[in-house]
């Protein structure tokens, strides 16, 4: 489940910042001209990400192939939209109008029915992801709550009930006060000194598993209903790992790969490892756009992929409803934050849909409009990462 050095070194800087390079001058259907959906070759797959070359142009499919994926496949405007409307908007991605974009894929009614590609986008190549990692983390807890090693009522408990190998003596006083759904929503409360923690991961072996928690919580300022405030990050997303990697037979890793990607289909990833020894909660794993759509479709489907109740739907429910309200002056007022989800409400005309959402930064988005049967994937690695407006703008619409 590792990634790559490179690709470890330049996760942040890159989907923050944003590269260079020329994007697509112009893009081309591939059903006017039957060209097939760019492909990453065995030298390219072996590469980092970011030394993969710029397509020369963009690649749009109104009518995407069937790879025998589990993705079942229509035709733009035949099973729904507004072809000429996404279309418009796919050729101005293309061209930079928008930000540095490498995919939109677009699934409507359970089949996939529209599909692009640019810049580094490849059909077969995993993406880097920064925090929509936390996304699939959610979704892995509530794969453990549909398999009975959690409850909803353990959402509420504190966190240190399912950690047993942890010496409660050394705590700082509140530690009980964090619980699942405090640490889901970005309120653990956590207030670990920076430069204390640079020092202590230094020594990486007392981080070890529960010995990351343990660390924190000797480490953190008391935990007060003062100190539990929405703050992103926080460590919130590997304590919530550590609780899965303590509940679940065999651990997180093999969690992970037996009882969500390889049902799924999902092959073609890299997860990379936290400090800690564990999976990585909240940034650095790689996964195809069409593997990404998969996601998507579990969560609109109330759980469900192919006839199995894969996530608890009543976690679902939760997770993607808008409990908290983030407190970052750059967010939009009407965001709200479930369990590591995003959620709100896109008015078009008198009418109001209910929007849910993974997001990572520089432009990774799993977005399902529940009302709408809409499934949206979106990759990029843009600094200023404003594509939500055209979802809003654009491709909702086409699909009222």
């Amino acid at each position: 489940m590792m990634i790559n050095a490179t690709i470890r070194n330049l996760f942040a800087v890159a989907l923050l910042s944003g590269f260079g390079g020329l994007a697509a001058a112009h893009a081309e259907s591939s059903t006017d001209n039957g060209t097939r959906a760019p492909e990453a070759t065995a030298a390219e797959a072996d590469m980092s990400f970011w030394d993969i070359s710029m397509l020369e142009r963009g690649f749009i499919d109104t009518a995407p192939a069937d790879r025998n994926d589990a993705i079942p496949v229509g035709t733009l405007g035949v099973d729904g939209g507004d072809a000429d409307r996404i279309v418009k908007l796919a050729q101005e991605i293309a061209d930079d109008k928008h930000g540095r974009y490498d995919s939109l894929l677009i699934a409507h009614k359970g089949k996939l029915v529209f599909e692009s590609y640019n810049r580094r986008g490849r059909i077969n190549l995993a993406h880097p992801q920064a925090s929509a990692v936390k996304g699939y983390t959610s979704l892995l807890l509530g794969r453990a709550i549909q398999l009975g090693y959690l409850t909803m009522a353990d959402l509420d408990k504190p966190l240190v009930h399912f950690l047993k190998e942890l010496d409660p003596s050394k705590f700082a006083a509140g530690t009980e006060n964090i619980t699942l759904h405090k640490a889901l929503t970005m309120h653990g409360g956590l207030s670990v000194d920076d430069e204390k923690w640079k020092e202590l991961e230094k020594d990486p072996a007392p981080l070890q598993g529960q010995g990351l928690v343990q660390t924190l919580l000797e480490q953190t300022g008391p935990i007060t209903p003062e100190s539990q405030v929405y703050r992103y990050g926080n460590f919130n997303p590997m304590l919530v790992m550590t609780v899965i990697d303590a509940v679940v037979p065999g651990g997180a890793e093999d969690f992970i790969k037996t009882e969500v990607l390889d049902r799924l289909g999902i092959s073609n990833y890299s997860w990379d490892t936290h400090i800690s020894g564990l999976p990585q909660a909240g940034w650095m794993v790689s996964q195809t756009s069409r593997d990404m759509l998969k996601w998507g479709s579990v969560v609109l489907n109330e759980g469900q992929w192919n006839g199995e109740q894969l996530i608890s739907a009543a976690y679902l429910d939760k997770a993607t409803s808008g409990l908290v309200k983030p407190t970052l002056d750059w967010m939009p007022d009407t965001y709200r934050y479930g369990y590591f989800w995003y959620q709100t409400a896109v008015a078009i005309g008198d009418k109001s849909y209910d929007v849910a959402w993974a997001w990572g930064g520089g432009g990774q988005y799993i977005i399902v409009v529940d009302e709408l049967d809409l499934n949206i994937v979106i990759t990029g690695h843009d600094r200023d990462d404003k594509i939500m407006t055209q979802v809003a703008k654009t491709i909702i619409p086409a699909f009222m």
